[in-house]
């Protein structure tokens, strides 16, 4: 497909898959019944992931690491509190070394901070263990494909821990879609759009201040790249961003680092354009510096309806779709009740059982979507199925930050996005 442009888009290196290495495309390994996870970083969020996986059956809490001897300790405490075995204690800066070398362990869980997602992931890898990573899971072209080609060289899954997929509504509109009840899709939005507040950390300032483009693009793009059925039906093609200035970076900046800042790359809002080989397009945005609530942009756009949930649900489908589903409108252009959200939302709930339905909520106040996204990884590992989200998915989720960067250091120029999967072709 070519691109009716006078400039020529800007294109980065694509390494050639090393001979006898394998895609990992629809990669199922053998069932693993008695799943046994080690987490590495337990702290805030990795606590919190700790006791999710408390509450899967069939999961052992097999080892806990850290940096901190203390809040190693603390989390496997906790495990016991909950009625699980202690788990092993690792602590120290290499310590997740030793974790995956330990013998049994299915699958390592990465909750540190974001530099430092890759050695662990590529060392766990190595190991012959299965991997999954905290958003997002690699920050650089470089890093994104070396984890790409040790999946492929060790077979082992890698899937990044984007919770957003997991949403009640998302998924149940990507369900709907998938059944053409909106049509063709020919446009989808994604965006991640809040002050952060509390969740500024040293390093993740830090980095805003060094770096432009869209740095957290995962809760974005997944969703849309999922109802696109990305580098399974259609393939990302290219991209151009653009970015305010930085007008509220260094006030933020000195307010979480106690210190003046004399420049800040990242400006307060970022917008990415995305169109895809078959004609698609997408639409993600990132603003984490100006007040406003909480937004993740989603919309799905087709050529017969519409979806969106922010910042209120509304749906549009043809007469003829809702009657099959037992809902009247008078035209194409009528949308939805509340009511009749709700309905079509039941109709397509997610299929997981009312006892992980409640545990879900029970568990995490945004609506159970980790949960749901851990308890689907821990089926698919225990069952020999699939990942919902493989290596690719996270390759082409996490290279949004350095090719939107690209993008803007080159006056929004155009940047093609490379294929993960090498293939060249679509599936």
């Amino acid at each position: 497909m070519e691109i009716t442009s006078a400039v020529r888009p800007l294109e980065t290196f694509t390494p050639t898959r090393a001979a006898g290495q394998r895609d990992v495309l629809s990669l199922a390994l053998d069932p693993m019944p008695h799943l046994q996870v080690a987490f590495v970083g337990v702290g805030a969020r990795g606590q919190v992931a700790v006791t999710r996986w408390c509450h899967i059956p069939g999961v052992h809490i097999a080892a806990v690491c850290d940096v901190s001897k203390q809040v190693a300790e603390e989390a496997a405490q906790h495990v016991e509190q909950l009625g699980k075995p202690r788990p092993v204690v690792y602590w120290g800066e290499m310590a997740y070394r030793q974790l995956c070398q330990q013998q049994g362990l299915n699958l390592v869980y990465v909750c540190t901070d974001w530099l430092s997602h890759v050695p662990i992931a590529t060392y766990a890898m190595q190991c012959g263990k299965c991997v999954a990573v905290e958003v997002p899971a690699a920050l650089t072209l470089k890093d994104i494909w070396q984890l790409v080609d040790m999946a492929e060289q060790t077979q082992q899954h890698c899937m990044m821990l984007e919770n957003a997929v997991y949403d009640h509504f998302e998924m149940a509109v990507r369900q709907m879609a998938h059944e053409g009840l909106f049509g063709e899709l020919v446009h989808v939005e994604g965006g991640y759009a809040h002050p952060i507040g509390n969740r500024w950390t040293a390093w993740r300032m830090e980095y805003n201040r060094l770096n432009c483009g869209d740095v957290y693009p995962t809760h974005s793009i997944g969703p849309a790249c999922q109802l696109l059925d990305i580098h399974r039906t259609d393939r990302l093609h290219y991209l151009t961003t653009m970015h305010t200035n930085a007008f509220l970076g260094k006030q933020v900046y000195q307010e979480v680092m106690g210190e003046p800042c004399n420049s800040f790359a990242n400006g307060d809002q970022t917008s990415t354009m995305i169109r895809t080989v078959k004609g698609k397009t997408i639409l993600i945005q990132h603003n984490v510096m100006t007040p406003r609530p909480y937004n993740r942009m989603f919309q799905a756009v087709g050529t017969q309806g519409y979806a969106a949930k922010y910042p209120i649900p509304e749906m549009l489908i043809s007469p003829e779709a809702a009657a099959k589903r037992g809902l009247e409108i008078d035209n194409n252009n009528t949308p939805l009740t509340d009511l009749q959200i709700e309905t079509l939302l039941n109709q397509y709930a997610p299929p997981f059982s009312s006892e992980a339905l409640s545990t879900a909520k029970q568990l995490d106040s945004r609506g159970g979507m980790s949960y749901f996204m851990d308890l689907r990884l821990a089926q698919c590992l225990q069952q020999g199925l699939p990942l919902d989200m493989d290596v690719y998915d996270l390759a082409e989720w996490c290279c949004i930050a350095e090719l939107s960067k690209l993008s803007i250091e080159h006056g929004s120029m155009p940047v093609m996005i490379p294929d993960f999967t090498r293939r060249n072709v679509l599936r």
